[in-house]
């Protein structure tokens, strides 16, 4: 049945989740890491599944999954090279987990065309992330999405080994790296979904009711859930979800999440203890027909 126009919510702000609600984040992820992971297993003869248990190490104390100084932490490598700079011994398998995140990375179809059509509406999109500084940018850019979100918002990025500068890794010209029309503000470190301070600040410095922003990610434990607690149109961007693939498993063995985040989001995908007001099956360009988005 088709929406008529005077039921749906009028709204003049969207907020939005990034990983696997405007790209498919995990996909990148799996294919570019997973390829790292086999190459590594080849050329230092380490078993995948210790490898697995020193990177979760890691990812728990950079409290990220995307930890781009990860090779130089591992102590089965530094063990079998002490005198090494293992960035370079192991450039191999960095090279394959940059290429595959390269070709992998685009945004879902219908994404790029939504948020142009609510540009021309005179409607700001926010992006609000867990994920760290460099990647979301980096991924903004490669989208063409730098200057169509007004904003956005992220972890800071990780800290780096003592001596090691984000200069050290870096390899290409400056003008390479950063946002050039899109705001970029940092959350307060170990501020996270599904605490309702950030969105909160987002509605209330553009001077809007609750009830004129439309919040949209893939997370029910999170994104769903912070938007129905700060009394925003809350929106399940269910064609991202993954957490029913195989492949998931890695995730959750090498991840910094805690072993209770991994239980907690294991019962949630079970289970339907968090139930949202709106649903995007099939893609983001549904925002349109289930909202009216006009300028405040």
């Amino acid at each position: 049945m088709a929406i008529r126009q005077s039921d749906r919510p009028q709204v003049a702000l969207l907020v939005t989740d990034l990983d696997n609600t405007l790209w498919d984040w995990f996909d990148t992820w799996y294919t570019s890491f997973s390829a790292m992971l086999h190459r590594l297993e080849e050329m230092s003869g380490i078993a995948q599944s210790q490898l697995e248990k020193e990177i979760r190490t890691v990812h728990q104390r950079r409290g990220t999954a995307e930890y781009s100084a990860l090779l130089l932490e591992l102590p089965s490598l530094r063990r079998l090279h002490p005198d090494e700079d293992l960035l370079q011994v192991y450039d191999s398998a960095i090279h394959v987990l940059n290429s595959e995140r390269l070709r992998t990375t685009r945004l879902y179809p219908g994404v790029k065309e939504t948020i142009e059509e609510l540009s021309r509406r005179n409607v700001p999109v926010v992006a609000y992330t867990e994920s760290v500084a460099y990647w979301s940018e980096w991924r903004i850019k490669k989208t063409g999405l730098d200057g169509l979100i007004s904003t956005l918002y992220t972890a800071p990025d990780h800290d780096l080994p003592q001596g090691l500068t984000v200069d050290d890794l870096r390899r290409l010209p400056a003008e390479e790296y950063g946002l050039n029309a899109t705001d970029h503000l940092h959350v307060p470190k170990g501020v996270l979904k599904p605490d309702v301070s950030i969105l909160r600040k987002i509605i209330t410095d553009r001077g809007l009711q609750p009830d004129q922003v439309v919040y949209v990610g893939d997370s029910l434990m999170k994104d769903v859930a912070m938007a129905q607690r700060a009394g925003a149109h809350d929106v399940h961007a269910q064609y991202g979800v993954v957490q029913h693939r195989a492949e998931y498993e890695l995730l959750r063995r090498v991840s910094h999440w805690t072993d209770a985040d991994v239980e907690r989001e294991r019962a949630i995908a079970a289970g339907d203890d968090i139930q949202p007001n709106y649903t995007l099956a099939k893609g983001f360009s549904e925002l349109l027909v289930r909202f009216d988005f006009r300028e405040a």
